[in-house]
Protein backbone atom coordinates (compact mmCIF):
# COMPACT_ATOMS: atom_id res chain seq x y z
CA UNK A 1 0.00 0.00 0.00
CA UNK A 2 1.41 3.39 -0.97
CA UNK A 3 1.81 6.36 1.37
CA UNK A 4 -0.89 8.25 -0.57
CA UNK A 5 -3.35 5.38 -0.07
CA UNK A 6 -2.62 5.23 3.67
CA UNK A 7 -3.14 8.98 4.03
CA UNK A 8 -6.29 8.82 1.90
CA UNK A 9 -7.73 6.02 4.08
CA UNK A 10 -6.99 7.97 7.27
CA UNK A 11 -8.54 11.17 5.90
CA UNK A 12 -11.69 9.46 4.64
CA UNK A 13 -12.10 7.51 7.88
CA UNK A 14 -12.22 10.71 9.89
CA UNK A 15 -14.41 12.37 7.25
CA UNK A 16 -16.84 9.45 7.51
CA UNK A 17 -16.87 9.62 11.31
CA UNK A 18 -17.63 13.31 11.48
CA UNK A 19 -20.50 12.98 9.00
CA UNK A 20 -21.94 10.14 11.09
CA UNK A 21 -21.71 12.36 14.17
CA UNK A 22 -23.45 15.23 12.36
CA UNK A 23 -26.18 12.85 11.16
CA UNK A 24 -26.82 11.74 14.74
CA UNK A 25 -27.08 15.35 15.90
CA UNK A 26 -29.35 16.40 13.04
CA UNK A 27 -31.73 13.52 13.76
CA UNK A 28 -32.52 14.76 17.27
CA UNK A 29 -36.20 15.49 17.91
CA UNK A 30 -37.59 18.22 20.13
CA UNK A 31 -40.94 18.75 21.89
CA UNK A 32 -43.42 21.31 20.61
CA UNK A 33 -46.02 23.49 22.32
CA UNK A 34 -49.71 23.22 21.43
CA UNK A 35 -51.35 25.73 19.09
CA UNK A 36 -53.05 27.53 21.97
CA UNK A 37 -49.66 28.08 23.63
CA UNK A 38 -47.88 29.45 20.56
CA UNK A 39 -45.97 32.65 21.38
CA UNK A 40 -46.76 35.80 19.43
CA UNK A 41 -44.39 36.15 16.50
CA UNK A 42 -43.02 38.74 14.09
CA UNK A 43 -41.74 37.80 10.64
CA UNK A 44 -39.16 40.22 9.20
CA UNK A 45 -38.08 40.40 5.57
CA UNK A 46 -35.38 42.87 4.53
CA UNK A 47 -35.62 43.58 0.79
CA UNK A 48 -33.32 45.58 -1.46
CA UNK A 49 -33.97 45.79 -5.20
CA UNK A 50 -36.07 42.63 -5.33
CA UNK A 51 -38.83 43.74 -7.72
CA UNK A 52 -38.64 40.45 -9.64
CA UNK A 53 -38.99 38.27 -6.51
CA UNK A 54 -40.75 40.17 -3.74
CA UNK A 55 -44.34 39.57 -4.85
CA UNK A 56 -43.93 35.80 -4.83
CA UNK A 57 -42.38 36.00 -1.38
CA UNK A 58 -45.03 38.16 0.26
CA UNK A 59 -47.81 36.16 -1.39
CA UNK A 60 -46.48 33.05 0.34
CA UNK A 61 -46.22 34.96 3.63
CA UNK A 62 -49.85 36.02 3.30
CA UNK A 63 -50.91 32.35 3.13
CA UNK A 64 -49.29 31.38 6.43
CA UNK A 65 -51.42 29.79 9.13
CA UNK A 66 -51.17 31.22 12.64
CA UNK A 67 -53.55 31.90 15.53
CA UNK A 68 -55.55 35.08 14.93
CA UNK A 69 -53.93 38.25 16.23
CA UNK A 70 -50.60 36.63 17.18
CA UNK A 71 -48.62 37.20 13.98
CA UNK A 72 -47.29 40.34 12.31
CA UNK A 73 -45.11 40.67 9.21
CA UNK A 74 -42.68 43.57 8.84
CA UNK A 75 -41.35 44.19 5.33
CA UNK A 76 -38.27 46.42 5.25
CA UNK A 77 -37.63 48.31 2.03
CA UNK A 78 -33.88 48.75 2.40
CA UNK A 79 -33.64 51.86 0.18
CA UNK A 80 -34.41 50.00 -3.04
CA UNK A 81 -33.88 51.89 -6.27
CA UNK A 82 -36.35 49.77 -8.24
CA UNK A 83 -40.10 49.08 -7.76
CA UNK A 84 -39.74 46.91 -4.65
CA UNK A 85 -41.35 49.50 -2.37
CA UNK A 86 -44.27 50.14 -4.74
CA UNK A 87 -44.99 46.43 -5.10
CA UNK A 88 -45.03 45.96 -1.34
CA UNK A 89 -47.27 49.01 -0.75
CA UNK A 90 -49.80 47.86 -3.32
CA UNK A 91 -49.94 44.32 -1.96
CA UNK A 92 -50.33 45.14 1.75
CA UNK A 93 -52.76 48.08 1.52
CA UNK A 94 -55.73 46.00 2.73
CA UNK A 95 -53.75 43.51 4.88
CA UNK A 96 -53.35 44.79 8.46
CA UNK A 97 -50.93 42.05 9.58
CA UNK A 98 -48.33 43.50 7.17
CA UNK A 99 -46.27 46.59 7.96
CA UNK A 100 -43.85 48.43 5.66
CA UNK A 101 -40.75 50.02 7.10
CA UNK A 102 -38.05 52.14 5.45
CA UNK A 103 -35.08 52.54 7.82
CA UNK A 104 -34.42 56.25 8.19
CA UNK A 105 -31.17 56.02 10.12
CA UNK A 106 -28.30 53.72 10.89
CA UNK A 107 -28.32 52.15 14.33
CA UNK A 108 -24.84 52.58 15.74
CA UNK A 109 -22.33 51.51 13.10
CA UNK A 110 -24.66 48.99 11.46
CA UNK A 111 -25.05 48.96 7.70
CA UNK A 112 -26.82 47.09 4.94
CA UNK A 113 -29.14 44.22 5.78
CA UNK A 114 -28.08 44.13 9.44
CA UNK A 115 -29.20 47.73 9.92
CA UNK A 116 -32.50 46.98 8.16
CA UNK A 117 -33.16 44.04 10.47
CA UNK A 118 -32.18 45.97 13.60
CA UNK A 119 -34.58 48.79 12.71
CA UNK A 120 -37.43 46.33 12.20
CA UNK A 121 -36.77 44.47 15.46
CA UNK A 122 -37.16 47.72 17.39
CA UNK A 123 -40.75 47.93 16.08
CA UNK A 124 -41.52 44.22 16.43
CA UNK A 125 -44.32 43.27 18.83
CA UNK A 126 -43.85 39.50 18.73
CA UNK A 127 -42.16 37.42 21.41
CA UNK A 128 -40.40 35.48 18.64
CA UNK A 129 -38.56 37.03 15.69
CA UNK A 130 -38.51 35.00 12.46
CA UNK A 131 -36.47 36.10 9.46
CA UNK A 132 -36.49 35.13 5.82
CA UNK A 133 -35.37 36.74 2.56
CA UNK A 134 -37.18 38.35 -0.34
CA UNK A 135 -36.12 35.58 -2.74
CA UNK A 136 -37.78 32.89 -0.61
CA UNK A 137 -41.17 31.17 -0.57
CA UNK A 138 -42.33 29.91 2.80
CA UNK A 139 -44.40 26.88 3.71
CA UNK A 140 -47.89 27.87 4.98
CA UNK A 141 -46.98 26.18 8.29
CA UNK A 142 -43.51 27.76 8.50
CA UNK A 143 -44.05 30.42 11.19
CA UNK A 144 -46.37 28.19 13.20
CA UNK A 145 -43.90 25.29 13.15
CA UNK A 146 -40.88 27.41 14.07
CA UNK A 147 -42.77 29.06 16.94
CA UNK A 148 -43.97 25.69 18.23
CA UNK A 149 -40.42 24.72 19.24
CA UNK A 150 -40.19 27.55 21.77
CA UNK A 151 -40.31 25.80 25.09
CA UNK A 152 -39.46 28.15 27.96
CA UNK A 153 -35.73 27.42 27.83
CA UNK A 154 -35.32 27.73 24.03
CA UNK A 155 -33.87 30.96 22.64
CA UNK A 156 -32.97 30.06 19.05
CA UNK A 157 -34.51 27.76 16.44
CA UNK A 158 -32.90 27.26 13.02
CA UNK A 159 -34.71 26.04 9.93
CA UNK A 160 -33.75 24.32 6.68
CA UNK A 161 -33.74 26.01 3.28
CA UNK A 162 -33.63 24.29 -0.08
CA UNK A 163 -33.45 25.89 -3.51
CA UNK A 164 -35.40 25.57 -6.72
CA UNK A 165 -33.91 22.71 -8.72
CA UNK A 166 -35.33 23.22 -12.21
CA UNK A 167 -31.85 22.86 -13.71
CA UNK A 168 -28.65 21.03 -12.75
CA UNK A 169 -27.16 24.41 -11.80
CA UNK A 170 -29.99 25.03 -9.36
CA UNK A 171 -30.10 21.41 -8.25
CA UNK A 172 -26.46 21.30 -7.21
CA UNK A 173 -27.01 24.49 -5.17
CA UNK A 174 -30.02 22.89 -3.47
CA UNK A 175 -27.90 19.91 -2.43
CA UNK A 176 -25.11 22.23 -1.30
CA UNK A 177 -27.57 24.12 0.93
CA UNK A 178 -29.01 21.01 2.56
CA UNK A 179 -25.59 19.38 2.93
CA UNK A 180 -24.18 22.40 4.77
CA UNK A 181 -27.34 22.96 6.82
CA UNK A 182 -27.35 19.33 7.95
CA UNK A 183 -23.83 19.85 9.27
CA UNK A 184 -24.98 23.07 10.98
CA UNK A 185 -28.00 21.29 12.44
CA UNK A 186 -26.06 18.27 13.66
CA UNK A 187 -23.33 20.39 15.23
CA UNK A 188 -25.69 22.79 17.02
CA UNK A 189 -27.90 19.99 18.33
CA UNK A 190 -24.78 18.38 19.79
CA UNK A 191 -23.68 21.60 21.42
CA UNK A 192 -21.38 23.21 18.87
CA UNK A 193 -22.67 26.15 16.77
CA UNK A 194 -21.04 26.14 13.33
CA UNK A 195 -23.42 28.10 11.11
CA UNK A 196 -26.88 29.58 10.71
CA UNK A 197 -28.75 30.92 7.71
CA UNK A 198 -30.65 34.17 7.97
CA UNK A 199 -33.32 33.25 5.43
CA UNK A 200 -34.72 30.68 7.88
CA UNK A 201 -33.98 31.37 11.52
CA UNK A 202 -35.73 32.60 14.63
CA UNK A 203 -34.95 33.79 18.16
CA UNK A 204 -36.60 35.27 21.24
CA UNK A 205 -36.85 39.04 21.11
CA UNK A 206 -36.18 39.24 24.86
CA UNK A 207 -32.89 37.35 24.41
CA UNK A 208 -31.98 39.55 21.42
CA UNK A 209 -32.47 42.55 23.72
CA UNK A 210 -30.48 40.82 26.45
CA UNK A 211 -27.39 40.60 24.24
CA UNK A 212 -27.83 44.26 23.25
CA UNK A 213 -29.06 43.64 19.72
CA UNK A 214 -27.07 43.68 16.50
CA UNK A 215 -25.53 47.01 17.50
CA UNK A 216 -23.71 45.27 20.36
CA UNK A 217 -22.26 42.55 18.10
CA UNK A 218 -19.11 43.15 16.00
CA UNK A 219 -20.18 43.81 12.42
CA UNK A 220 -20.11 40.80 10.14
CA UNK A 221 -21.36 40.10 6.61
CA UNK A 222 -22.73 36.85 8.06
CA UNK A 223 -24.80 38.57 10.72
CA UNK A 224 -26.97 35.49 11.24
CA UNK A 225 -24.11 33.39 12.61
CA UNK A 226 -22.80 36.27 14.74
CA UNK A 227 -26.22 36.57 16.36
CA UNK A 228 -26.42 32.83 17.03
CA UNK A 229 -22.98 32.92 18.68
CA UNK A 230 -23.96 35.87 20.87
CA UNK A 231 -27.06 34.00 22.08
CA UNK A 232 -25.08 30.79 22.53
CA UNK A 233 -22.38 32.55 24.56
CA UNK A 234 -24.93 33.57 27.19
CA UNK A 235 -24.88 29.89 28.28
CA UNK A 236 -28.43 30.27 29.60
CA UNK A 237 -30.68 28.96 26.84
CA UNK A 238 -31.09 26.13 24.37
CA UNK A 239 -30.33 26.69 20.70
CA UNK A 240 -31.78 23.98 18.46
CA UNK A 241 -31.85 23.09 14.76
CA UNK A 242 -34.56 20.48 14.04
CA UNK A 243 -35.17 18.88 10.66
CA UNK A 244 -38.86 19.57 10.01
CA UNK A 245 -40.48 19.65 6.58
CA UNK A 246 -43.13 22.13 7.80
CA UNK A 247 -40.48 24.71 8.70
CA UNK A 248 -38.60 24.40 5.42
CA UNK A 249 -38.27 27.33 3.03
CA UNK A 250 -37.50 27.34 -0.70
CA UNK A 251 -35.26 30.07 -2.10
CA UNK A 252 -34.25 31.05 -5.60
CA UNK A 253 -30.95 29.58 -6.70
CA UNK A 254 -28.20 31.93 -7.80
CA UNK A 255 -28.88 32.54 -11.51
CA UNK A 256 -25.26 32.52 -12.68
CA UNK A 257 -21.69 31.83 -11.61
CA UNK A 258 -20.76 35.46 -10.76
CA UNK A 259 -23.66 35.68 -8.29
CA UNK A 260 -22.77 32.27 -6.86
CA UNK A 261 -19.13 33.35 -6.56
CA UNK A 262 -20.01 36.34 -4.38
CA UNK A 263 -22.41 34.28 -2.26
CA UNK A 264 -19.71 31.72 -1.52
CA UNK A 265 -17.08 34.36 -0.88
CA UNK A 266 -19.42 36.15 1.54
CA UNK A 267 -19.97 32.92 3.47
CA UNK A 268 -16.26 32.11 3.43
CA UNK A 269 -15.26 35.56 4.70
CA UNK A 270 -17.82 35.19 7.49
CA UNK A 271 -16.46 31.72 8.23
CA UNK A 272 -13.03 33.19 8.92
CA UNK A 273 -14.45 34.42 12.24
CA UNK A 274 -14.83 30.78 13.37
CA UNK A 275 -13.01 29.12 16.28
CA UNK A 276 -10.38 26.38 16.28
CA UNK A 277 -12.81 23.44 16.17
CA UNK A 278 -14.68 24.96 13.25
CA UNK A 279 -11.41 25.47 11.39
CA UNK A 280 -10.41 21.88 12.14
CA UNK A 281 -13.65 20.60 10.57
CA UNK A 282 -13.16 22.83 7.53
CA UNK A 283 -9.52 21.80 7.12
CA UNK A 284 -10.41 18.10 7.30
CA UNK A 285 -13.06 18.54 4.62
CA UNK A 286 -10.53 20.45 2.53
CA UNK A 287 -7.95 17.66 2.79
CA UNK A 288 -10.49 15.01 1.77
CA UNK A 289 -11.37 16.96 -1.38
CA UNK A 290 -7.72 17.60 -2.18
CA UNK A 291 -7.11 13.85 -1.98
CA UNK A 292 -9.89 13.27 -4.52
CA UNK A 293 -8.31 15.76 -6.90
CA UNK A 294 -4.85 14.20 -6.48
CA UNK A 295 -6.07 10.66 -7.17
CA UNK A 296 -5.24 10.75 -10.94
CA UNK A 297 -1.63 11.53 -10.02
CA UNK A 298 -1.40 8.54 -7.65
CA UNK A 299 -3.81 6.27 -9.45
CA UNK A 300 -4.51 2.77 -8.15
CA UNK A 301 -7.56 0.60 -7.69
CA UNK A 302 -7.48 1.33 -3.96
CA UNK A 303 -7.51 5.08 -4.59
CA UNK A 304 -10.37 4.68 -7.06
CA UNK A 305 -12.38 2.65 -4.52
CA UNK A 306 -11.74 5.34 -1.91
CA UNK A 307 -13.06 8.04 -4.27
CA UNK A 308 -16.21 5.99 -4.81
CA UNK A 309 -16.51 5.49 -1.05
CA UNK A 310 -16.27 9.25 -0.44
CA UNK A 311 -19.00 9.98 -2.99
CA UNK A 312 -21.20 7.26 -1.42
CA UNK A 313 -20.66 8.73 2.06
CA UNK A 314 -21.81 12.15 0.85
CA UNK A 315 -24.85 10.64 -0.86
CA UNK A 316 -26.02 8.65 2.15
CA UNK A 317 -25.37 11.67 4.39
CA UNK A 318 -27.62 14.04 2.48
CA UNK A 319 -30.23 11.73 0.87
CA UNK A 320 -32.04 10.90 4.16
CA UNK A 321 -32.40 14.63 4.81
CA UNK A 322 -34.06 15.11 1.43
CA UNK A 323 -36.35 12.21 2.29
CA UNK A 324 -37.31 13.66 5.69
CA UNK A 325 -38.01 17.04 4.12
CA UNK A 326 -39.88 15.33 1.28
CA UNK A 327 -37.77 17.05 -1.35
CA UNK A 328 -36.61 15.24 -4.49
CA UNK A 329 -32.92 14.80 -5.20
CA UNK A 330 -31.94 13.87 -8.72
CA UNK A 331 -28.80 11.75 -8.96
CA UNK A 332 -27.56 13.89 -11.87
CA UNK A 333 -27.81 16.95 -9.62
CA UNK A 334 -25.87 15.09 -6.92
CA UNK A 335 -23.02 14.32 -9.33
CA UNK A 336 -22.96 18.00 -10.38
CA UNK A 337 -22.84 18.93 -6.69
CA UNK A 338 -19.88 16.60 -6.03
CA UNK A 339 -17.85 18.21 -8.80
CA UNK A 340 -18.86 21.76 -7.92
CA UNK A 341 -18.42 21.28 -4.15
CA UNK A 342 -14.95 19.78 -4.51
CA UNK A 343 -13.75 22.55 -6.79
CA UNK A 344 -15.16 25.52 -4.89
CA UNK A 345 -13.93 24.29 -1.51
CA UNK A 346 -10.41 23.90 -2.92
CA UNK A 347 -10.53 27.34 -4.54
CA UNK A 348 -11.92 29.29 -1.57
CA UNK A 349 -8.63 29.91 0.32
CA UNK A 350 -7.09 31.40 -2.84
CA UNK A 351 -10.15 33.64 -3.26
CA UNK A 352 -10.58 34.77 0.35
CA UNK A 353 -7.04 35.15 1.70
CA UNK A 354 -5.82 37.81 -0.78
CA UNK A 355 -8.92 40.00 -0.27
CA UNK A 356 -11.94 39.99 2.05
CA UNK A 357 -13.88 42.43 -0.09
CA UNK A 358 -17.42 41.22 -0.79
CA UNK A 359 -20.02 42.57 -3.20
CA UNK A 360 -23.63 41.86 -2.30
CA UNK A 361 -26.96 43.43 -3.26
CA UNK A 362 -25.26 46.37 -4.96
CA UNK A 363 -23.04 47.16 -1.97
CA UNK A 364 -19.40 46.47 -1.19
CA UNK A 365 -18.35 45.29 2.28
Amino acid sequence: MTLFEIIFIAVLSLYFIHLVVFSIGASKKYPKVNDDALPSSTVIVAARNEEDKILECITSLDKMEFPEGKLEIILVNDHSTDRTGDIISEFIKDKPKFKLLVPEKAIGSLKGKTNALANAIKFAAGEIILTTDADCNVNPLWAKTMASYYQKDVAFVGGFTTQEDKTSFGGMQAIDFLYLLTIASGALNLGKPLAAIGNNMSYRKSVYDEIGGYENIPFSITEDFRLLMAIWNLKKYKCIYPIDQNSMITSKACPDFPTLFWQKKRWAVGGMESDFISYLIMVWGYISKAAILLTPLFFSLTALYLCIFKIAVDYFFVKPVFNRLRVRMKFSHFIAFEIYYTLYVLMLPFIVLPSRKVKWKGRTF
